[in-house]
C-alpha cells in the first residue's frame, strides 16, 4: 500500500513588493551586467583591427562657430589663446617649425607673438594648452610633438579654442 503525503494547500503569495531603492539595485546590476557583456563584445569584434584602440576624434574640418563678442573672455589665459587661435586662422599653420617663409606659425609661437613680450604668460598659456591636448591625446609629450603629428591646421584651432573657453569657465 502507497501512501500518499500531501501536505497542506496554501494559497499563492505575492512576491514582497520592493521599494524603490531595491529596485534600483536590482535595475544597476542589470545594467552593469550588460554593459559588461557588451565590453567583452567590442574586445572581440575588434581585436583583429589593427589600431582599434579607443582615440578621441577631433574633426579635420574645423566646424563653423560664432566667435565670441569682443571682450567674452575676461582671463589672461583664455584672452591670449583665443588671439593666437586668430593668428593662425589669419597667418597660417606652420607643423615642423616655429614658423616657415611664408608666415606661418605654430601654436607655440602664435602664443608668444600674442603674448607681446610677457614671457611668464606665455609659459603659462602653453602649460595649459599642453594640458587640455593631454586630456584628448594622453600620449602628447609636447605641444611641438604632437603639432607635427597633425596633418591639418583643424585640430590645433580645436584645441586652442576648447582651451580658451575651458580657461575662461575655470578662471585661468
Amino acid at each position: 500500500m502507497t501512501m500518499i503525503l500531501s501536505l497542506p494547500a496554501s494559497p499563492p503569495q505575492a512576491p514582497p513588493a520592493l521599494d524603490l531603492e531595491a529596485r534600483l539595485a536590482l535595475t544597476g546590476a542589470a545594467m552593469t551586467a550588460r554593459l559588461a557583456e557588451a565590453a567583452v563584445a567590442f574586445e572581440v569584434n575588434t581585436a583583429h583591427l589593427p589600431g582599434a584602440d579607443p582615440v578621441p576624434h577631433i574633426a579635420e574640418a574645423v566646424p563653423p562657430r560664432l566667435a565670441p563678442p569682443a571682450g567674452a573672455f575676461r582671463t589672461p589665459i583664455a584672452v591670449l589663446l583665443h588671439r593666437a587661435l586668430h593668428r593662425i586662422e589669419s597667418d597660417g599653420w606652420c607643423r615642423d617649425a616655429l614658423h616657415d617663409d611664408q608666415g606661418a606659425v605654430c601654436p607655440v609661437r602664435a602664443i608668444r607673438l600674442e603674448a607681446h613680450g610677457d614671457r611668464a604668460l606665455a609659459d603659462d598659456a602653453c602649460t595649459y594648452l599642453l594640458a587640455r591636448i593631454q586630456a584628448d591625446f594622453a600620449n602628447a609629450e609636447t605641444i611641438p610633438s604632437w603639432n607635427a603629428q597633425q596633418t591639418s591646421a583643424a585640430p590645433v584651432l580645436r584645441a586652442l579654442d576648447r582651451a580658451a573657453h575651458h580657461a575662461h569657465t575655470h578662471q585661468q
